[in-house]
């Protein structure tokens, strides 16, 4: 079943290599979709992909990377749209 999921992270989570670490692990994972660090301090990324993946990119941003320190996680299930063609991040 293909998802979608939305997912907005608190915390110290800009400046520690945040958005690349979420990048990596959705390609391994095979998500597509995006990340971007946000003007209040924190990420936004969106994950498409099978149920099982995008819940593993979901467990990675609860996570994050060794540097970070993650806060919080708003999880918002959207409708899959399929419209990626890949996972990139977004400036």
């Amino acid at each position: 079943m293909q998802v979608r999921t939305r997912v907005l992270v608190a915390g110290r989570v800009q400046g520690v290599g945040f958005r690349w670490a979420v990048e990596d692990e959705a390609r391994d994972a095979g998500v597509t979709g995006w990340v971007r660090n946000l003007p209040d301090g924190r990420v936004e990324a969106v994950f498409e992909g099978e149920e099982e993946s995008v819940r593993r990119m979901v467990g990675f941003c609860r996570r994050g990377p060794a540097a970070a320190r993650v806060d919080d996680v708003a999880i918002i299930k959207e409708e899959y749209t399929g419209k990626f063609e890949g996972f990139f991040i977004l400036s």
